[in-house]
């Protein structure tokens, strides 16, 4: 007898190649531009002052690298779905397991903090309507968006992020201006010089410095998108390289630049940390129409946040569940290639985000917990893509003397990175705010120990590979 199970298990579990060029290079711009960007950097320029610069120049570069080592290993083999394929290939079953899960864990909880922040922004345009209601109808919209076909995920990251360019570039337009016709604000002429004649450009020290890089990491996350997104995007071997070489020309335009010009208009000791500096920027020079459009463009931003991590995290849940890492159900698409079943598993614990906006005054603090802690998930995961390059230069040197688009200094660059991870994770316990949740962290790891040897056991008792074999597609 046909039944609903079998007409679903009937169907190919494959996942469709409809990402296009542009949607690729526009989503490869939206990962490097989140929340993390549009409220975050308010955080850090109290922090770090205008080192906050220099706080993202570093990052970038090593971002920059690291897209590089996973553009080669993505393209060395195209039978590669995600970087969660990449570490079992290289590391092993259990690599696959621990990155694909983390990865996945990372982008619920920061969606979770996204919703949070999206029911925080409503209240901007609407202070009387209860928090709970723009939290629940965003985790609906989300859940719907992502039971689509993947292009039109791609659709509607192509407009958010054309909204968030429009607002930067618009930002940068206007800061310019004001500095040509030199705007005056109580007292203080709009200046290039603010950046460094108010305690220069160090002006809390190393410490402060140091300290920049918390949040900095967070406000990066999402960048390796354009990896997840390899194995639906159409000609990956002449698109992938375009969107990761555009990274530097994006860091250097959308952070430094945007920054360069706020604190050039504004002398960086006005801005507040919990308020966006794009609007701060806008109100202050007594553009309120603008500064009202910037607030709809956060709210945009981090709708798009989340929906990015709805995708990605769905899509590492069905490559689990295809290598028998999570229950086999969730490994099934329906016949437009939506893994369905994956998509409602992941959205399902956004609506946890409801219940946090009664914690009141503790979801400030529960939102530098839950971006902390992303940051350091995340540092696992570009860690992984790291040792995994080392092993595949060792292992394949004739793919990697073929490839056409190598890592930079492929054999001294690596380890950089990992020394850099070094010093974040030394940088994250440095202060009180992010030093419990760098320290919980690893609890989630034991965790996923304990699930790995339970699935282990369980795959071995019923006479079953411990991963699923990637074909070779050179």
């Amino acid at each position: 007898m046909t039944t609903p199970e079998n007409i679903q298990l009937a169907i190919p579990e494959q996942l469709h190649r409809g990402l296009k060029n542009r949607h690729l290079q526009l989503l490869a711009i939206g990962g490097a531009i989140g929340t993390g960007l549009f409220m975050g950097s308010g955080r850090l320029v109290s922090v770090a002052g205008p080192s906050i610069i220099f706080v993202y120049a570093i990052i970038g570069f090593f971002v920059f690298l690291i897209m590089r080592a996973l553009g080669e290993l993505l393209l060395s083999n195209l039978g590669y779905k995600t970087f969660g394929d990449i570490a079992k290939d290289m590391l092993g079953p259990w690599a696959g397991f621990f990155v694909s899960w983390n990865y996945w864990f990372s982008w619920v909880i920061a969606c979770v903090a996204d919703i949070t922040a999206i029911a925080a922004y409503c209240q901007f345009f609407w202070p009387q309507l209860p928090v709970w209601i723009p939290a629940l109808a965003a985790a609906a919209l989300l859940l719907l968006l992502n039971l689509q076909p993947v292009k039109w995920f791609g659709e509607m990251e192509f407009w958010f992020a054309i909204i968030k360019i429009v607002a930067i570039l618009a930002l940068l337009g206007a800061g310019v201006v004001l500095l040509i016709t030199g705007f005056t604000h109580n007292g203080v002429q709009a200046s290039i010089s603010h950046l460094w004649d108010i305690g220069g450009m160090f002006p809390h020290g190393l410490s402060g410095f140091i300290l920049g890089f918390q949040m900095g990491v967070f406000s990066f996350i999402g960048v390796e998108l354009v990896g997840t997104a390899a194995a639906e995007t159409e000609d990956p071997r002449k698109n992938l390289p375009k969107a990761i070489n555009s990274i530097v020309a994006r860091i250097m335009l959308f952070y430094i630049g945007s920054l360069v010009v706020i604190m050039s208009v504004i002398p960086w000791s006005e801005l507040q940390a919990g308020k966006s500096p794009f609007v701060q920027m806008f109100l202050l020079a007594g553009f309120v129409p603008a500064a009202l459009v910037m607030n709809l463009v956060v709210l945009t931003s981090a709708a798009s946040s989340a929906n990015s991590g709805v995708f990605s995290g769905s899509r590492m849940v069905f490559g689990l569940a295809k290598d028998g890492h999570a229950p086999r159900k969730l490994s099934f698409t329906d016949h437009r290639g939506v893994p369905t079943r994956a998509v409602l598993f992941t959205a399902v614990l956004l609506f946890s985000a409801v219940p946090l906006l009664f914690a009141g005054d503790n979801v400030a603090t529960a939102f530098d917990f839950v971006s902390t802690m992303c940051a350091t998930l995340v540092l696992f995961t570009w860690g992984s893509i790291v040792v995994s390059y080392i092993v595949y230069r060792r292992r394949y040197p004739e793919r990697h003397k073929a490839s056409r688009f190598k890592m930079p200094a492929g054999r001294v660059t690596p380890w950089l990175i990992l020394g850099f991870f070094v010093f974040l994770l030394v940088s994250f316990l440095y202060s009180e705010a992010t030093r419990w949740a760098t320290i919980a962290t690893p609890i989630w790891f034991a965790l996923l120990a304990i699930f790995w040897q339970s699935r282990k056991r369980k795959l071995i008792r019923e006479g079953r590979p411990l991963t699923s074999s990637i074909p070779t597609i050179t």
